[in-house]
């Protein structure tokens, strides 16, 4: 069915009409509201940029845990959305945005089959958006672009908890701005315990042996301040940083006891890839995808996540050593970085020499440091009832064609760019579909849909690799690839109130490669 021009039933959304690139930049690069304090950094100040050469450690942030309140029935969770500031560099304030914090927010814990509300203040001097990103909720409840909180407004949301145990993640949606809006802080980690997980031993002690990491890079000027920089380079790759923080922690290290640890890791920031890996090639075990448990453990050796994506990996520290915890950054695109026979990341009129010297580095993530020894590590051999998908189920398919047009100036998806009063796919609740996801593009893109819990069924018609057969909402489509998903929206029918599939480089959906659809009930 053909995309549907219809005026979407949420009142009181601002749909502003950008009439050049100009507007674009300005109304993302935080120029009027009350963010305008956050530097926006063009084209003629890279070289101004600096490497985090310090070296010096700080104790690692871990978001405090908030489970809320029982009431009448209900998980109640009360949150405000503050303006604040925060010293990426020491002595030196950058304005941000925080979920009762000046920069980030607390890990909210939750179980499945819970009812839950929110009550959620905008205290900033701008909209808002709050998305539950992985959850499977009514379109109304989801926290996308129509859900717009104004300044001193409340949302409050509710809806039954479907998901599996896992990390999921909380965090700006708001149209053409959730690359701003993160990258000032509006983001945090959220836990869903169920019955399943909890029959198995696994490190389950919040902040003790159960970590989240938040991974995100950051521009820092010479000056010390934070930086959002969006030109012509950064609207087309996505704003890349050059200091990496884990939970706002620069160089973290974590202290605990020698044991199992395990490390839930979150790509949050707007548009790097991360390849992560243990120092000395040392071994890890995979236990857990974007949507939950695998099947089993997988040993590996190193894991690449792209922003909006999540992995439970558990490290073996039962020997008392100190261990590392690094990244490095995969090129993403084809002839457009460096070490591509001279492509436009290669200093050309879009290069940035400070960025992709760090892009090809290795950089630490978190050092580990535990006292005194334990057993070795032992996980159980089944984590989780998980049957092979079946693409028989399907019913019919679907294709989506992502592009970026010339230079980055036509991101779209089929040929469309996102239009908040266009209805782009209807699809009938309960029925299996296949969702074909084709890159048209010279970059690698994360494709994530909202609703939804999807299996990978292949890539250019292989099968995928043993870290992408469990659940997913986050999947990596590279350049000139095409994947498959089984998928089926169980329940939440609405004709009116949409959901979005869109690529997760926030620069990318901020300049339109996003579509709407709509749930139907037949």
């Amino acid at each position: 069915m053909p995309p549907t021009r219809k005026q979407v039933n949420m009142p009181g959304i601002d749909r502003p009409n950008f009439q050049d690139r100009r507007d674009f930049m300005k109304s993302a690069g935080l120029a009027a509201t009350g963010f305008a304090a956050l530097p926006l950094l063009g084209c003629d100040t890279q070289g101004k940029m600096s490497l985090d050469r310090s070296g010096a450690s700080s104790p690692l942030a871990i978001p405090p845990l908030q489970a809320g309140t029982i009431e009448r029935g209900e998980r109640v969770f009360r949150l405000s959305l503050t303006p604040g500031e925060k010293e990426f560099v020491p002595g030196t304030p950058s304005p941000t945005i925080g979920i009762d914090a000046s920069y980030l927010g607390p890990t909210l814990e939750m179980r499945r089959g819970e009812q839950v509300r929110f009550h959620i203040d905008n205290k900033l001097a701008e909209d808002a958006t709050v998305h539950w990103h992985g959850f499977e909720l009514p379109a109304t409840a989801d926290g996308g672009p129509h859900q717009l909180i104004r300044p001193g407004e409340r949302w409050s949301p509710s809806f039954e908890l479907r998901q599996r145990a896992s990390l999921y993640w909380y965090h700006s949606h708001l149209h053409r701005r959730a690359g701003p809006q993160v990258y000032a802080g509006l983001a945090a980690p959220i836990y869903v315990r169920d019955e399943e997980e909890d029959r198995l031993d696994l490190p389950s002690r919040y902040g003790v042996d159960d970590i989240p990491l938040i991974v995100q890079d950051r521009v820092i000027d010479s000056s010390g301040r934070l930086v959002y920089r969006l030109n012509m380079h950064s609207r087309m790759m996505g704003v890349i940083g050059e200091r990496i923080y884990v939970n706002g922690t620069a160089n973290a290290v974590f202290d605990g006891a020698a044991g199992p640890l395990r490390l839930r890791l979150l790509n949050g920031s707007n548009a790097r890839f991360y390849t992560f890996s243990l120092e000395g090639d040392r071994p890890m075990q995979l236990i857990a995808s974007d949507g939950g448990l695998l099947a089993a453990p997988r040993e590996i050796r190193s894991l690449t996540l792209a922003p909006g994506e999540r992995a439970q990996v558990i490290v073996d520290l039962s020997e008392g050593r100190p261990l590392r915890l690094n990244a490095s950054s995969p090129d993403n695109a084809m002839g457009m970085m460096a070490g591509e026979g001279g492509g436009m990341m290669d200093g050309g009129m879009m290069g940035n020499r400070t960025g992709r010297e760090r892009q090809g580095r290795t950089f630490s993530i978190l050092d580990m440091r535990p006292s005194g020894s334990s057993t070795p590590v032992m996980l159980p051999p089944t984590l989780a009832a998980l049957a092979a998908p079946d693409p028989s189920l399907a019913v019919r398919s679907r294709r989506f064609v992502l592009d970026m047009g010339m230079m980055g100036r036509g991101m779209a998806i089929n040929g469309e760019t996102m239009d908040m009063d266009v209805i782009n796919q209807r699809v009938p609740v309960g029925q299996w579909e296949i969702w074909e996801i084709a890159n048209a593009s010279m970059m690698a893109h994360p494709f994530h849909i909202h609703n939804v819990q999807f299996r990978l069924l292949d890539r250019d018609g292989r099968p995928p690799q043993a870290e992408e057969a469990g659940f997913k909402d986050t999947v990596i489509v590279k350049p000139r690839e095409q994947v498959r998903l089984l998928l089926r929206f169980e329940e939440n029918t609405d004709p009116d109130n949409p959901y979005m599939y869109h690529c997760h480089i926030l620069e990318h959906e901020d300049a339109g490669m996003m579509g709407q659809f709509v749930v139907t009930a037949n």
